[in-house]
């Protein structure tokens, strides 16, 4: 414990250590400047993309987000189902396989977003300039393109090239308000009848698709996602990032492409790189969780069944759900990279109750994005594989490392970035609820702001989910320790 630390902690500085303490090179190597102008100085234009730059493209991300990935569009048929068509961004086409900006992009594997710096996979010149899909910018994509019935099923699917041109950058916050009916329209919104048409059909798709997963036993669960309020390089105060209409609408959009984008390479009988959620090895402990709660689930593994307990318990105590989700997600075990070889079948997403899931929608964050559209554009031009199954393989367990290294950073970073934020209130009195009891201490975490540290006083008797007032006694951002005491 320590409260006679600054309130100025150099957070961009400790960041950069955390990426080399934890693997990354953050820092691009030497033949990037050269690749880079280059790269900027081609203006040509992809031959054989299909342009539809005419059609009304938007994006919708986080008010922050610099690196658009991706845009969208839909349009009802005359059968009532509604197709919808999502724009990628095609990083391929400026990144080639093999440059030195590649070859890190392979060995980083994913941007990392630390809350007060974003370390890229990519150089920003491209992840937020030529390969971001900005507005009224005429972009090289792969769109991939399905339709949704009355019931939520996708269908029709397929994946080709194209030019786009985002007409509209909007935002979770204000497009979720505007469709939930408790806030007005954006300004771009309430200025285009049209755009707001098409986003509302977006969201009438996005609703069919949720319920149909929801059906066949997607998981709804609810973490506790926070960001850092900054003034200057210094955070003053920590906001939680609420999901809403416009993040579903995305997520589902998301979830059915990567789909489409999974069953055409295994339409194809070729190699590829699946993202899995296997089904959870700690089945007996979420059991014993349920059971805690007078819930009984079953003794095998049912994703339906355990996402019915979890819309129970949401709607029985809302304010102890992410803790709950949050066991939930740790028991299940993390995501994955695999490689699947035609004619194998996959694992599967046991989170999200798909069986055909890979990563094709982030190119200018993750490197397995890359690794799909490489292998698609292969297909669709009758060229040799990019890569070999070895190569792929190497490719899938690399990437896993880096992803679980980047969460470590991030989790580092969140603990640094909280303790420089409640370091001037030292002394003051919070709302909390007791998070985790283990042999190396209590943990709380309080209600505003959102912040979990240790209770170093007066934590004898308490157990997970008691409601207690405590006191803020301590920080250390260097360490991210906080330490509190029951008031």
């Amino acid at each position: 414990m320590s409260s006679g630390q600054p309130t100025h902690f150099n957070l961009v500085a400790a960041a950069h250590a955390a990426m080399l303490e934890h693997g990354f090179q953050p820092d691009f190597p030497q033949g990037t400047d050269k690749e880079l102008a280059a790269i900027l100085s081609d203006d040509s234009v992809p031959q054989g993309a299909t342009d539809i730059r005419s059609l009304l493209w938007s994006s919708i991300d986080n008010d922050t987000s610099k690196d658009l990935d991706q845009i969208e569009w839909a349009e009802k048929l005359s059968d009532g189902r509604i197709r919808v068509l999502v724009g990628v961004a095609d990083v391929d086409a400026r990144v080639h396989l093999g440059s030195v900006i590649d070859k890190h992009a392979q060995s980083e594997t994913t941007s990392v977003y630390t809350g007060v710096k974003v370390f890229p996979m990519l150089p920003a010149e491209l992840s937020e300039g030529a390969t971001s899909l900005n507005e009224n910018e005429d972009r090289a994509a792969i769109v991939i393109e399905y339709c949704i019935d009355a019931a939520g099923a996708a269908s029709d699917g397929k994946a080709y090239r194209a030019l786009v041109r985002n007409r509209a950058q909007l935002a979770y916050p204000s497009v979720g308000a505007w469709l939930e009916g408790h806030g007005t329209a954006p300004a771009k919104v309430s200025a285009n009848a049209e755009l707001a048409a098409q986003l509302k059909l977006q969201d009438e798709a996005a609703r069919r698709m949720v319920g149909a997963r929801f059906q066949h036993g997607a998981l709804d669960l609810e973490s506790m996602e926070t960001r850092p309020v900054m003034q200057g390089d210094q955070p003053t105060d920590i906001a939680r990032q609420e999901k809403n209409r416009a993040t579903s609408l995305i997520e589902e959009f998301m979830v059915a492409a990567n789909g489409v984008m999974a069953r055409h390479f295994e339409d194809a009988k070729v190699a590829s790189i699946r993202r899995v959620v296997r089904v959870p090895k700690r089945w007996d402990r979420i059991v014993q969780l349920a059971e805690g709660l007078g819930t009984t689930l079953p003794a095998e593994p049912d994703s339906k069944a355990l996402n019915e307990f979890l819309l129970a318990r949401k709607k029985a105590d809302p304010e102890r759900f992410p803790d709950l989700s949050l066991s939930v997600v740790k028991l299940m075990g993390p995501g994955e990279y695999v490689l699947v070889r035609p004619g194998v079948e996959s694992p599967g997403h046991f989170g999200l109750a798909v069986q055909d899931y890979t990563h094709s929608t982030a190119p200018n964050r993750r490197f397995p994005d890359m690794v799909a559209q490489r292998i698609l554009k292969a297909l669709v031009g009758g060229e040799a594989k990019p890569y070999s199954e070895e190569q792929l393989g190497a490719i899938a367990t690399r990437c896993t490392e880096m992803e679980d290294a980047g969460r470590h950073v991030e989790r580092d970073m969140q603990k640094r970035i909280a303790a420089v934020v409640l370091h001037p209130r030292i002394g003051q009195v919070f709302n909390g609820i007791i998070t985790g009891v283990n042999p190396h201490g209590t943990f709380v975490r309080v209600f505003d702001p959102q912040v979990e540290g240790m209770l170093i006083h007066g934590a004898k008797g308490l157990d997970v989910g008691d409601r207690v007032r405590v006191k803020l006694v301590g920080t250390n951002p260097a360490r991210g320790f906080i330490d509190f005491a029951v008031a």
